[in-house]
């Protein structure tokens, strides 16, 4: 009998599912909690899904709930998960100095949706010493602030869980139960915080093709002008979409949201700019909140969903539908409207390979989201902002929450703890999991049908 050899799209949501169900057995031990009574059976998988899914959303305060034990099992989940359970199994492979198949740097590949197998395991140094140093750094700033404030041990051990955590776009603390509520107006955590979500989400090839440009940049003295125009399509393409989100983000923060006492309404105009540009950030998929989520209004609700549900960048440590999937799909549109063959940015033709798959992920991704919100209003009698607010957090593995999570009956975590996997390895990596052409007959074109839409 032919043994069947499974697919890089099937070894991937295996392999977060392995993760996942060992974070699991390791949260439910004894000594993994606070109290060592053994975390239930639901409580350590939600916690191991959200840590592993760099997701955020709690059923338990983690500062709390947790042993020094369990917290450091989350933070191991949180790397695993924010850098990719391929990542990982290679870095190890790479440690042990094992050889790599050709099979195996395939997957690597597709892992980190690379062009061809030419570099992958530099590639793959390149990224787990980019990690590092970048966590090494976040670790360091943080440390400025929380070691005076915890002592040098206890204070260094946050500078780094929350680096990594911030890093990864986890979202997960160890400062209490309302999060960075405690440091609304402390602008260096802020800051340090959103410069380790930013880089995080921006991506890979983001980080290398800007790193290489500006040494160039350096080296031969030219100016600023130079490095932005040498940079790459796609890195072009992730900084102006990043940046206009962001703005975006902080605008509609503040008009919504400045005469609302619940959030920002009380601080200083000083504090309301800096705690909206927080909001925005942290809406594109950290999970971190310096305002009281419960306290948003309707219309920041519905605003905050659409940012979540849109998320970071390609090949990094955010979910969402990505921005360069957005930008895609809006320039397509454009180039319709305009009368174009080709949507074109940056005078580069983008392939229609691309803005069918940019359309699937739009697709599924909104179909999920708004499916689970619709069972969790009917099931579960969560208010319909509340539900929707959680359900789009979890799919786009934001982490935000208006406090609806840990008053979830098993049905509701159940769903969530689906939104939070699904949303991770994304529904058109499922969709290709359970894909077989058994046919043979992928290629048959068939005669041209006429149909209308619009």
């Amino acid at each position: 009998m032919k043994r069947r050899v499974l697919s890089s799209s099937q070894i991937i949501p295996i392999g977060f599912l392995l993760l996942i169900a060992i974070g699991t057995v390791l949260l439910m031990l004894p000594f993994a909690t606070a109290s060592g009574t053994p975390a239930s059976f639901l409580t350590a998988l939600f916690t191991s899904t959200t840590s592993v899914c760099v997701t955020g959303l709690v059923v338990v305060d983690t500062f709390s709930y947790w042993s020094g034990f369990g917290k450091a099992v989350i933070l191991l989940l949180i790397q695993a998960g924010g850098l990719g359970i391929v990542a990982v199994s290679s870095s190890l492979f790479l440690l042990l100095r094992k050889s790599f198949t050709i099979r195996s740097r395939a997957i690597l590949r597709d892992a980190f949706d690379l062009d061809s197998l030419q570099g992958v395991l530099r590639f793959l140094r390149k990224v787990i010493l980019g990690v590092l140093l970048i966590e090494g750094v976040g670790t360091i700033l943080y440390a400025f602030a929380f070691v005076p404030e915890y002592g040098f041990f206890r204070g260094l051990w946050y500078a780094l869980f929350h680096s990594v955590s911030a890093f990864c776009n986890a979202g997960l603390d160890l400062i209490g139960p309302s999060s960075l509520l405690p440091y609304q107006g402390n602008a260096y955590v802020l800051i340090v915080t959103m410069l380790l979500i930013v880089v995080g989400g921006l991506g890979y090839i983001v980080w290398f093709d800007s790193y290489t440009t500006a040494k160039e940049t350096a080296k031969h003295r030219f100016g600023i002008c130079w490095f932005f125009r040498h940079l790459g399509e796609h890195t072009k393409l992730v900084l102006w979409a990043t940046a206009i989100l962001i703005v975006l983000g902080t605008v509609g923060t503040l008009l919504l949201e400045y005469r609302n006492d619940a959030t920002l309404g009380a601080l200083p105009w000083s504090g309301k700019i800096l705690n909206a540009l927080f909001q925005s950030v942290t809406y594109r998929t950290a999970g971190f909140s310096a305002i009281p989520q419960n306290g948003l209004s309707d219309g920041s609700v519905l605003f905050g969903s659409i940012l979540m549900f849109i998320g970071g960048s390609p090949m990094g440590t955010a979910g969402g539908i990505k921005t360069a999937t957005l930008a895609v799909l809006l320039l397509s549109a454009l180039s319709y409207v305009r009368g174009r063959a080709d949507a074109v940015v940056f005078r580069r033709r983008i392939p229609p390979e691309l803005v069918r798959k940019a359309a699937a992920i739009l697709f599924f991704s909104l179909m999920l989201s708004l499916l689970s919100s619709i069972l969790l209003v009917a099931f579960d009698g969560a208010a319909i902002p509340d539900a929707m607010f959680e359900v789009f957090s979890a799919t786009g593995t934001v982490g935000l929450s208006r406090g609806l999570t840990p008053h979830l009956s098993v049905f509701g975590r159940i769903l969530i703890i689906l939104c939070m996997y699904l949303g991770r390895i994304g529904p058109i990596s499922l969709a290709l999991f359970f894909h077989t052409d058994l046919s043979g007959g992928g290629n048959i074109r068939f005669a041209q049908g006429r149909y209308y839409v619009g």
